[in-house]
């Protein structure tokens, strides 16, 4: 980061600052979801219903990715923006070498265990037949890429901590137009593996953004750069503190997805299992750019917080708290509006569609108010409050939702298996709102407020 941007970040108008650090970050976010999104439509398209299930399934146990991606970047990008904060030029050397150190140490791991327990994970997701033999084949060769994806999407969170969200959002722009590019060619073209051209479309384009990431940081970056790779203890500890709630929360995503899955398979038979499939893939499109804003919040948020302004870091969460609520809208709307046509999109059909949109719409019912909750954890984790960010997120997936979706469905059915998420979500909304504006309040009492805007 730039001192110039430092300052910005010290003393613009929160208004301005997320529309300058969150709109890229929103956009590359909406581009990181292009990838199971086009998957999905495309592999439905060419290939049928069973395929472009298989895939969905498949992309759960993939969360391990995105989980390892998450702790290392997430960590790494709120020790940067504390001690850039700070000053603490020492430490921003030492994070590129303990990020890649790591990366190289999960992705080895997760590139092994993932290819060897595919066909487990389908089992205990209740996939059978075609889908689960279409869903290892996936698997088999989306893993390959595991370094790829985790280095470029944890670096990708460096550069936003250190406020470059153009050069991010360009970046993964990049990889996801050659996966829009070459999913369907590779598809056509390999015949009957064209599941596999599918996973091949995706790692060739999570290399290329790797080749382009890692050359940013080697040759370009001016404050941010790779020195000795090297896990560092006090990076490392401060990493794992933050990061873990984080990837905890990516987990619990594997866990929930796994177990929503199973349930509609068991309850509702293949049909259900089939709109469940496209019901993630949108809910996940969907999601994913109230993480982008949340990315845009956590620079201002960490770097003020290390400034001591908390009367900023206040005024952030207020601005960027109510753009989440509209930022969901724009997705919320439409899949209400619309959700027949965009079920469609998947190659489902018909009647599958007529007797599931009511499931789908009720899916999606308090979805608009999930931007607040993505603020909440977002705010604890760029003050280095990793605990309280964990028990959000713990108390969600774990305690909450895991027992629900297995006590209601014995109850109410295949209905329980839709309505128990939002459910859960709007409970622990309203916990999280509790918890951060407490937190807030607390810091009114830890000392006084430096005052630069």
């Amino acid at each position: 980061m730039e001192q110039d941007i430092k300052t910005q970040l010290l003393t613009k108008r929160p208004i301005d600052l997320l529309f300058q650090l969150s709109i890229p970050a929103v956009i590359g976010m909406i581009v990181i979801g292009l990838y199971p999104l086009m998957d999905g439509i495309f592999a439905g398209k060419i290939i049928g219903q069973t395929a472009m299930t298989a895939c969905g399934v498949a992309m759960t146990l993939t969360i391990f990715n995105n989980g390892v991606a998450t702790l290392v970047g997430i960590g790494s990008a709120s020790v940067l923006s504390r001690a850039l904060g700070k000053g603490d030029l020492k430490t921003v050397d030492k994070i590129m070498g303990n990020l890649i150190f790591w990366v190289i140490l999960f992705s080895g791991i997760i590139t092994v265990g993932g290819i060897l327990l595919a066909p487990y994970f389908l089992d205990m997701v209740g996939a059978t037949g075609e889908i689960k033999a279409y869903g290892i084949r996936y698997l088999r060769v989306i893993f390959i890429g595991s370094l790829f994806v985790n280095f470029t999407q944890s670096a990708n969170m460096v550069m936003r901590g250190e406020g470059l969200m153009k050069k991010a959002m360009m970046i993964m722009g990049l990889g996801a137009l050659l996966n829009i590019i070459l999913d369907p060619i590779l598809m056509i073209v390999m015949g009957e593996y064209a599941i596999e051209g599918a996973a091949l479309a995706t790692i060739t384009a999570q290399f290329v953004q790797a080749a382009v990431t890692l050359n940013y940081f080697l040759r370009k970056s001016k404050v941010v750069k790779i020195h000795k790779i090297q896990s560092d203890a006090e990076i490392k500890k401060e990493m794992f503190g933050i990061g873990s709630s984080a990837m905890m929360m990516q987990l619990l995503f594997m866990i929930q997805h796994t177990i929503l899955y199973k349930m509609a398979f068991k309850y509702g038979g293949d049909p259900n299992g089939i709109l469940m499939s496209v019901a993630l893939r949108v809910y996940a499109f969907s999601f994913i750019p109230l993480w982008g804003m949340s990315q845009g919040l956590q620079p201002v948020v960490g770097t003020n917080f290390g400034a001591r302004q908390f009367d900023r870091v206040r005024q952030a969460m207020k601005v960027f708290s109510i753009g989440g609520v509209l930022l969901a809208a724009i997705f919320w709307i439409p899949s209400l509006l619309f959700s027949s046509q965009i079920l469609s999109l998947f190659g489902i059909e018909a009647n599958i569609i007529v007797k599931g949109v009511g499931n789908f719409r009720l899916f999606y019912s308090v979805f608009i108010l999930y931007g607040v909750m993505v603020m909440s954890i977002t705010f604890f984790q760029s003050i280095g409050n990793g605990k309280k960010a964990g028990v959000i997120v713990m108390f969600r997936q774990l305690f909450l939702f895991a027992p629900a979706m297995i006590l209601l469905p014995m109850i109410f059915g295949i209905k329980a298996v839709w309505f128990t998420q939002p459910l859960v979500d709007f409970i622990m909304i309203a916990i999280g709102v509790v918890m951060t504006i407490t937190e807030l309040k607390n810091m009114e009492k830890s000392g006084p407020t430096q005052n630069n805007r």
